[in-house]
């Protein structure tokens, strides 16, 4: 593997993901014969197969897909190390990759973010969606700075948890919805409506089924169940359903006025978002970033 280069790398994971030497070739400007030189030169050095050939192009073999993690991980290591020093020789004051749950994206960083980078220009913010346990292993490979999330049963080794926003379950509608100006709404008038469910084992599936039992009703359920958050706002807009979820994987909704909340006479209250931090080696962007966002949320 000391004899493996970037390029045999990259052709490896494009062939897997094209399945055709042309369109491999013509995706990284090489020829046809570079590419089958190179996929040789890799099979003759590792001594194995590492594609099938057929009429209409090629697929992995078993001793490739046993490569592939190896391979994507040592090209995203060197794309976001190359980042960094690119961001580095235009006097960029750093990078910092960030993993953010939905509820952290829609109800902190949507609109916390823009305010930051007018502060910080310089840092550069790489931003991906990814729930707790993606962030954990994301953790585990170095390849994130920051994570926002809940608080985790158990905190990765050597990093920490800090709760900076407090949450609460909300029950969503739209603004037309007969229940949308009523001034104070009960589980009784809730019983009887339409709901749209959370997938099985989320949380707000969970504190659902818990009021169901509390308040001993059976709810009536439109049969869409989905964890793709534009889907169910799509069908709260254009029907008359209400769904339970955590206000902030609904916060920027009601900023927009597309969707709002009934006036519940008690507060539900939910587990707080917060930030995920290394314990120590801590880049100056990266607590840049975390400063402001606890000053952000100190001020919400």
């Amino acid at each position: 593997m000391s004899k493996a280069r970037f390029r045999h790398f990259e052709i490896l994971v494009r062939l897997n993901e094209l399945g055709s030497v042309k369109r491999t070739a013509e995706s990284i400007g090489m020829t046809q014969p570079g590419v089958t030189q190179l996929l040789a030169d890799l099979e003759d050095l590792l001594e194995v197969t590492l594609f099938h050939r057929h009429a209409r192009g090629v697929f992995p073999t078993k001793a490739c897909q046993d490569l592939l993690p190896m391979a994507r991980q040592c090209l995203l290591g060197l794309s976001s190390s190359a980042e960094a020093i690119a961001d580095r020789s235009t006097r960029g004051q750093g990078v910092v990759r960030i993993k953010a749950s939905t509820a952290g994206i829609n109800g902190l960083l949507v609109e916390a973010i823009p305010l930051l980078n007018e502060k910080f220009p310089g840092i550069q913010l790489h931003i991906h969606e990814a729930e707790v346990n993606d962030q954990f292993a994301a953790i585990s490979k170095g390849e994130i700075e920051l994570g926002i999330c809940r608080q985790p049963v158990q905190t990765p080794s050597g990093w920490h948890f800090e709760a900076l926003l407090s949450d609460e379950f909300v029950v969503v509608c739209n603004p037309s919805h007969r229940l949308a100006k009523k001034t104070k709404v009960t589980w009784q008038d809730l019983s009887k409506e339409t709901w749209v469910l959370s997938p099985i084992g989320s949380a707000a599936r969970d504190k659902f089924e818990e009021l169901c039992i509390q308040y001993e009703f059976t709810p009536l359920t439109c049969h869409v169940i989905t964890r793709v958050s534009s889907m169910s706002w799509a069908m709260m807009q254009k029907r008359s359903l209400v769904t339970l979820v955590p206000g902030s994987v609904f916060q920027q909704l009601k900023n927009a006025h597309q969707l709002t909340t009934v006036k519940l006479k008690d507060k539900l209250p939910f587990d707080p978002l917060g930030l995920l931090l290394p314990e120590k080696d801590v880049s100056m962007a990266t607590h840049s970033v975390a400063t402001f966002l606890r000053h952000y949320c100190q001020q919400k």
